[in-house]
């Protein structure tokens, strides 16, 4: 293990918070998108919603093996994005006839995002990046003290 082993796990933290809020961002700015894609009949599609989706760096055979092997406990090596998966809900249907992108009856297809649930994703992702920028500002004044000793 390295002596800045921690210092990696949460920065690899930090990084991965950090697209997680600007993904919620851009769902954000997205709501009142109708305009997004064009689907595979030719049709504008409503904007979905995106979510970012982690894994542990430390996912591979070679790493459970070595572990295996080694008897060591479980130390973990930090967290990286495994992919940004749209979101399957169905879109809102909202009833607006004077709006350019209504049907026959009326309707319009919204995004299929919620701001209030973006909202507390997005203090969630909030409060784990400031858990992380915490516990690098504690490694960092330890490595410091560790230096002090020889002096």
């Amino acid at each position: 293990m390295s002596i800045f082993h921690s210092i990696n796990t949460s920065a690899s933290a930090l990084t991965a918070q950090r697209l997680r809020m600007d993904t919620v961002s851009s769902n954000l700015a997205n709501a009142e998108t109708t305009r997004a894609t064009i689907n595979e009949n030719g049709e504008y599609e409503p904007y979905r919603r995106k979510m970012v989706v982690f894994e542990s760096k430390d996912n591979s055979f070679n790493s459970f093996l070595q572990k295996a092997r080694v008897g060591s406990s479980s130390q973990g090596s930090g967290v990286r994005v495994k992919e940004i998966a749209e979101d399957d809900e169905p879109f809102k249907l909202v009833y607006n006839p004077n709006h350019p992108d209504a049907n026959e009856e009326g309707y319009v297809q919204l995004p299929n995002v919620d701001p209030l649930k973006e909202m507390v994703d997005l203090m969630s992702a909030t409060r784990s990046y400031e858990a992380n920028v915490t516990a690098l500002n504690a490694t960092k004044s330890m490595l410091l003290k560790a230096l002090e000793i020889g002096k």
